[in-house]
């Protein structure tokens, strides 16, 4: 039996489908698998209609704390990181995930270093965000303790200012008061006054206390106020005296020449 022979179409080969695969294989990045297996790169960014794989249980050791944690292994330790978050209160840029021994990046992904179903991974807290914790707290204590002093010294001073007006009431219907009254009612609101100077605060709480040094300043002026008119005289107090400074002038002294002029000087015993 005779057979057509072909003409060599058959076994052509088309160039410009050798260089479509060749280029879309030089576009596929590669990534190699915790098993030796090499697959292509995951793009996190891509859409994937696929249907993402079950999620697997983590074992979270955070120092004396043991947690469980439920997570896609096709996510990352960023990922995991938010999850672990919400259960230990450490905000993301606060931890650090250990696992085999090594810190994770947050955009490695779980698969790719060989997190499995029941791993375990170890989580610590930064320590530069443990040692701002710190001086925050401390801040913080520092302010509160300065709201309390400040506080205690406002009653203080609400007690010492109830005086001040009694004894202003008193001086101004013309009636005397004692002066050691007005001495040692003086002395009591200078002694809040360095209390409230030892003070140290910051935002809130420094406004506080220069409203407190204020009040205090203002009620050493009006004592000092009720001391002079105190000590005034009872018909100064009806008929105040205006008192008017006179100034004298003198006729201002021609230059003499030093030079023609002799000094006469008088000797004593």
């Amino acid at each position: 039996m005779l057979k057509k022979k072909g003409g060599g179409g058959g076994g052509s080969k088309n160039p410009l489908g050798e260089n479509s695969v060749k280029n879309d294989a030089e576009s596929i990045e590669w990534e190699m698998r915790p098993g030796g297996m090499l697959v292509q790169k995951r793009d996190p960014n891509a859409d994937s209609t696929l249907k993402p794989p079950p999620n697997v249980k983590l074992r979270v050791t955070y120092g004396s704390i043991k947690l469980e944690v439920s997570i896609n292994l096709e996510t990352t330790f960023g990922e995991l990181k938010k999850l672990l978050a919400i259960e230990t209160g450490l905000q993301p840029h606060e931890q650090r995930l250990i696992f085999r021994g090594k810190e994770r990046d947050s955009s490695d992904f779980l698969d790719i270093t060989g997190v499995k179903d029941k791993s375990k991974i170890v989580l610590i807290e930064d320590p530069s965000s443990r040692e701002k914790k710190y001086i925050e707290m401390k801040r913080n204590a520092k302010m509160e303790m300065a709201c309390k002093a400040i506080t205690e010294i406002s009653g203080e001073v609400d007690k010492l200012a109830d005086q001040v007006s009694s004894l202003e009431g008193i001086v101004n219907s013309r009636k005397k008061v004692a002066e050691t009254d007005i001495v040692t009612l003086t002395e009591l609101l200078m002694r809040q006054l360095v209390k409230l100077d030892g003070i140290t605060a910051d935002g809130d709480v420094k406004l506080q206390r220069r409203l407190q040094v204020r009040r205090v300043q203002k009620c050493i002026e009006t004592l000092d106020a009720l001391k002079v008119r105190n000590a005034m005289p009872r018909s100064l107090l009806d008929n105040p005296v205006v008192v008017t400074t006179k100034w004298e002038t003198f006729e201002p002294v021609p230059p003499t020449s030093t030079s023609s002029s002799v000094a006469n000087w008088e000797l004593f015993d």
